[in-house]
């Protein structure tokens, strides 16, 4: 009988515990090769900006491969990291005589196009995608993804209904490997300057999420919720559940667990509410695909915005006129992370009050956020833009009514420095002549 030789293929699954088409991988094959590919978002050159991830994702990407990689070690196996997948691939599977390919199959189309170029490549290997990152199937939605509610609230009145399958437990033995390792100088986290908040990894996740819900932190959750500074606010599961070292259903299983031995309440009910938002904006990116970095967003509605270079690099570095964006920005550039509150207003002040295209915010975002996620990203930025699944339309927030309600002493503000080298909003007026700040400063 021929030999099963498979290729499982990491994307944003980097763990082993609830890993359904890993499970399924290791159970048929024969010998695995386990792969994760390094592939560069092209979009955000599109807008503007470096191809390049920011250090803060990237490494906090190294570290969860690294740990994926021990966890792969102490059953016999290792992680092959690919830094020219569409190859790299097409010489592991006409070296290793490859028979299958599995991956996870929650991994957005605008991501990569290297698995479709594969797999048209070689159409005498079998192709497995297996569902791994949500909380339901499509098959157990009681609507096709054509039909997926145009809202939140529609979506969350019928899914709440729906029973969640319990996490799948980890693998307690893996195929053999057909290749021996091979090394790869950036696998090891090459961190550097001041401690992350987030360290990347299932076991770090799985800490984490413990130490939560041994606290009394999430009977407070929904109270606290809007903090824009600390670790404690929120639940921190962010960074864990966009690269999948964490999945949603051992969340909500833990969760359930928390209900039935401390307390159920509103707060512990808002976090599964915000794990549905989750949910709901994977499937919104699935159904509607490329027009998630559309102008016109899903609405067919164009927003009175263009693109200003010079209001855009303010807004980037923090120099705006506002503060509390400032201070949000400059959080979000020395560690990857911003609550969401903060998102809400830097995302409202760069499509209202600088009158800019929204995908650019939206990139921005993408390139610096170490819990970035294309559907929950996109999907925001749509919403707050008007373009998205908001039947209210444009959601602006009067940024000084906010400043009083979430920082009314300015501790954030002063801790992050947004009143520090803020400008005018222009250097120069609509004809393209110089404006002469100290004048405009004296006639304010």
């Amino acid at each position: 009988m021929m030999q099963k030789n498979g290729i499982y293929w990491f994307t944003n699954d980097l763990r082993l515990d609830d890993n359904p088409a890993l499970i399924h991988a290791a159970n048929a094959m024969d010998n695995l090769v386990f792969v994760y590919c390094i592939e560069k978002p092209m979009r955000l050159s599109q807008f503007q900006l470096n191809a390049s991830i920011s250090k803060n994702r990237e490494n906090f990407i190294l570290n969860s491969l690294s740990a994926l990689d021990k966890q792969l070690r102490e059953l016999g196996q290792h992680l092959i990291v690919l830094e020219k997948p569409q190859s790299e691939l097409t010489k592991l599977i006409d070296d290793y005589a490859i028979t299958h390919i599995y991956r996870n199959q929650d991994h957005h189309i605008l991501d990569s196009n290297s698995w479709l170029d594969i797999k048209a490549k070689n159409q005498q290997i079998s192709f497995n995608e297996i569902s791994n990152n949500r909380l339901y199937r499509l098959g157990h939605l009681p609507f096709s993804l054509a039909e997926l509610p145009d809202s939140f609230s529609k979506f969350r009145r019928k899914a709440e209904k729906l029973d969640i399958d319990l996490p799948l437990s980890p693998p307690s033995h893996l195929p053999p490997p057909l290749t021996d390792p091979i090394p790869w100088s950036k696998l090891p986290s090459q961190a550097t300057g001041a401690k992350p908040l987030f360290k990347g990894g299932e076991i770090e996740a799985v800490r984490h999420m413990e130490k939560y819900f041994q606290s009394e932190l999430p009977s407070t959750y929904k109270q606290t919720r809007n903090g824009l500074d600390g670790m404690d606010y929120s639940t921190k599961f962010s960074p864990w559940l966009a690269q999948g070292c964490l999945s949603a259903r051992r969340i909500i299983h833990r969760l359930n667990q928390y209900e039935d031995e401390v307390i159920s309440n509103d707060s512990t009910y808002w976090i599964y509410f915000e794990l549905l938002w989750r949910e709901y904006f994977q499937w919104y990116a699935e159904k509607y695909g490329e027009q998630m970095i559309a102008f016109s967003g899903i609405k067919d509605r164009f927003p009175n915005t263009s693109f200003y270079p010079e209001r855009f690099q303010k807004w980037c570095q923090g120099t705006t006129p506002y503060p509390i964006v400032n201070a949000c920005m400059k959080q979000l550039k020395a560690t990857g992370y911003m609550s969401n509150r903060g998102r809400q207003l830097v995302a409202s002040c760069f499509v209202h009050e600088l009158s800019l295209d929204w995908r650019y915010g939206a990139a921005y975002m993408e390139q610096q956020l170490v819990d970035f996620d294309l559907g929950s990203n996109w999907g925001n930025w749509q919403y707050l833009a008007g373009v998205g699944a908001d039947p209210r339309g444009h959601r602006q927030f009067d940024l000084n009514k906010q400043t009083q309600t979430y920082d009314p002493k300015q501790q954030f503000i002063d801790r992050w420095q947004g009143h520090a080298d803020h400008h005018p909003l222009d250097s120069i007026d609509a004809s393209d002549w110089p404006i002469d700040l100290k004048r405009t400063e004296i006639l304010a």
